[in-house]
């Protein structure tokens, strides 16, 4: 169920049964010579999606923009502030809250989120405890990167090995082109496996760090089937997880 193809009333009736509400949040920035730039947010709605008819649950309109100042050096990539995405996390979630929303289940594609959404997640609660008491329920919020689990990242190292990498990776490549359904992309890769350094500040160190934007990968290793089965292990762990979540 997608809460931006539904209609208001139907929203009341899915509150009768379920106060929960997966978020699908992502970045809009590069993935190297061959991956989408659009990775991180598609990835993270086609497993949130899944999710979402795996377990019944409503889904948000994803969330495409996020913490991605060290990929400003390559054009195409967008950030936000921290204060600018954390006032967007709170925001949302006083406002679905207001209406009867408890269970906010953040579906993370991207790893420079992590640290502004746990922040972003501190405020909420303080507000709960020093602001004035508000309308609805206490929010309580979860971050769940697609990624996470003992089982996908077994998958990832029997598909890729060290050739995984940090950053447009081959498993991010190849999960992004199954779910939008695209060809992958293919360019010269020199080296193959791309550099992995060790730390970087902002847009131009991290240009001049890796400079076709990759860390550490090669993900002219990807398939499309292997996207198919890294999508079927995210859903059915992060479906696990959701649901063992919301019964708490």
């Amino acid at each position: 169920m997608l809460l931006e193809q539904s209609s208001w009333p139907e929203i009341v009736s899915y509150l009768e049964t379920s106060r929960g509400i997966i978020l699908p949040i992502g970045s809009t920035e590069q993935h190297g010579p061959t991956g989408l730039i659009g990775t991180d947010a598609i990835c993270a709605e086609a497993v949130a999606r899944g999710v979402g008819e795996a377990s019944g649950a409503l889904v948000a309109p994803t969330l495409a923009f996020g913490m991605a100042q060290h990929h400003l050096g390559f054009p195409g990539s967008v950030t936000l502030r921290p204060r600018t995405l954390i006032a967007m996390i709170c925001d949302i979630v006083h406002s679905l809250a207001r209406q009867g929303f408890a269970k906010f289940y953040f579906l993370n594609g991207h790893g420079g989120n992590v640290a502004t959404l746990s922040a972003a997640f501190s405020e909420i609660y303080a507000g709960q405890s020093l602001d004035p008491p508000r309308q609805g329920p206490a929010p309580c919020c979860r971050l769940r990167n697609w990624w996470q689990s003992r089982e996908l990242r077994q998958l990832v190292e029997e598909l890729y090995g060290d050739a995984e990498g940090s950053h447009a990776t081959p498993s991010e490549v190849a999960l992004a082109a199954f779910a939008s359904a695209q060809a992958l992309k293919r360019a010269p890769l020199d080296p193959a496996v791309a550099t992995k350094k060790a730390g970087f500040t902002d847009a131009e160190d991290y240009r001049r760090a890796f400079p076709d934007g990759r860390i550490g990968s090669n993900p002219s290793l990807a398939t499309a089937e292997d996207g198919r089965r890294l999508y079927e292990v995210a859903v059915k762990t992060a479906t696990q997880d959701y649901l063992a979540w919301l019964a708490q």
